[in-house]
C-alpha cells in the first residue's frame, strides 16, 4: 500500500467472519462498570476528505488518516494531513503503521519507530494511534504475535510521544476482533480477548490514554445481545455491547476509542464479494440507524472517548468492499449523516 492511504484489511474482516467456526465461548457479561465521564466525540475515517460539510452535519469533529512509516523517519511528510484537517475544521487521529517484516529484522525497530512517533507528535496532531491490528500476521510478524510483544512497542512509543507533545492522545492499536484462533495465541495470530488480556498483564494500561477497539461485522442493531443468525451466534464479536463490555472489563480505568466502527451494506453496488455475504441483508437505512444508535450508546456509556465511523467516502468496491461501509453512498446521498446529526 502507498504511504498515507487507508484501507481495511480483507484478511482482518475474514477473521471476523470465521468466528462462526470457533468454539462458541462467550465471556460472561460483567456487572455494569462505573462511567468514566470522559467527553465523547465523533469522527470518520476519510480517503478523499472531500465531504467535510456532510461530516459536520453528522456531528463529526474528528477525521482519521492512516500513515505508513517506511523507516526513513521523515515525519514532515505527515504535516499536509494535519494541516488539511485543520483547514477543514477537524481534529485529526493519525493511525501510524509500518512494515511487519521490519519489526522482525530490525532489533532497534521499536526505538526507531518511537522516535518517528515523537517527531509526528511534535507536528501537533490531536491523537496518534500506535499501529493497527497487531494480533494478526498481516500486521505483525508471525511467531512473534502477543499482547506482551505489542506492549513493548507501546512502552517505547508512549514516552516519546508525550515528551514531544503531552497534549497528544495516545491510542493503542485495536486488535482485529476474532475468534479464529480458538481462544489462544498461535504463530499466526491471537484472539483479541486473549491479546488484550496479555496487554493488561504486561502493563499496557500505564502507556496508553485510550484503548483502541474495532467493531465492523454487525448485522443487527447495536443494542442487540442475541439473535445473530450466523453460526456461533453467541460469540462476543457479533455484538456491539459485548465488545464494549469485554474491553472495558480488561481496562476498567481507561476509556475506549473506536477507531473503526462500521456497518457493511452492498445496496447501490450489487452483490457483496465472497467472504462478505453475511451482510447481504443490511440496507443503507439499517446502516444509518445503527450508526446513530451506536453513537448514542457510546455517548451514554461514559466510557467511550472517541468513535470513528468506518468510513466516510471510500469508492472502491471489489474484493475488499470499502465503499459498502462508506456513509456517503455511490449516489452522493448520506442517510447516516442525517441520522447521526439527529
Amino acid at each position: 500500500m502507498c504511504d498515507m492511504t487507508q484501507r481495511l484489511s480483507v484478511f482482518a474482516v475474514l477473521l471476523l467472519i470465521v468466528t462462526a467456526c470457533t468454539t462458541g465461548r462467550q465471556p460472561p457479561i460483567p456487572p455494569t462498570l462505573p462511567a468514566l465521564d470522559v467527553p465523547f466525540e465523533l469522527g470518520g475515517q476519510v480517503f478523499l476528505f472531500n465531504k467535510p460539510d456532510l461530516m459536520k452535519a453528522a456531528g463529526m469533529t474528528w477525521a482519521k488518516r492512516r500513515v505508513e512509516y517506511d523507516g526513513s523517519g521523515a515525519a514532515s511528510a505527515v504535516m499536509p494531513l494535519i494541516q488539511e484537517a485543520r483547514d477543514k475544521g477537524f481534529k485529526i487521529l493519525l493511525t501510524v503503521v509500518g512494515d511487519p517484516s521490519q519489526i522482525a529484522s530490525n532489533p532497534t525497530f521499536n526505538t526507531d519507530f518511537a522516535a518517528f512517533l515523537g517527531a509526528v507528535a511534535g507536528l501537533n496532531p490531536d491523537a496518534i494511534q500506535v499501529w493497527n491490528e497487531p494480533n494478526i500476521d498481516r500486521e505483525w510478524p508471525a511467531r512473534n504475535i502477543s499482547g506482551g510483544a505489542y506492549t513493548e512497542m507501546l512502552k517505547a512509543a508512549y514516552p516519546a510521544i508525550k515528551a514531544a507533545n503531552p497534549n497528544v492522545l495516545v491510542v493503542s492499536g485495536a486488535p482485529a476482533p476474532t475468534g479464529f484462533f480458538n481462544g489462544q495465541c498461535t504463530a499466526n495470530g491471537c484472539d483479541d480477548d486473549v491479546f488484550i488480556r496479555q496487554m493488561a498483564e504486561a502493563g499496557a494500561g500505564q502507556v496508553l490514554d485510550c484503548l483502541g477497539i474495532h467493531y465492523n461485522e454487525g448485522i443487527l442493531p447495536p443494542d442487540a445481545t442475541s439473535g445473530d443468525p450466523r453460526g456461533n451466534s453467541g460469540h462476543y464479536t457479533r455484538y456491539y455491547g459485548a465488545m464494549v463490555d469485554l474491553y472495558a472489563r480488561m481496562f476498567p480505568t481507561k476509556p475506549l476509542c473506536f477507531d473503526e466502527l462500521g456497518y457493511l451494506s452492498g445496496e447501490g453496488y450489487g452483490a457483496l464479494p465472497a467472504g462478505f455475504e453475511w451482510a447481504a441483508n443490511v440496507t443503507v437505512q439499517d446502516q444509518a440507524a445503527w450508526l446513530a444508535q451506536a453513537a448514542t450508546l457510546a455517548e451514554q456509556s461514559g466510557r467511550v472517548r472517541l468513535l470513528i465511523v468506518w468510513n466516510v467516502d471510500a469508492t472502491a468496491f471489489g474484493a475488499d468492499p470499502q465503499a459498502g461501509y462508506a456513509i456517503v453512498r455511490r449516489d452522493g446521498s448520506c442517510p447516516a449523516c442525517t441520522a447521526l446529526g439527529g
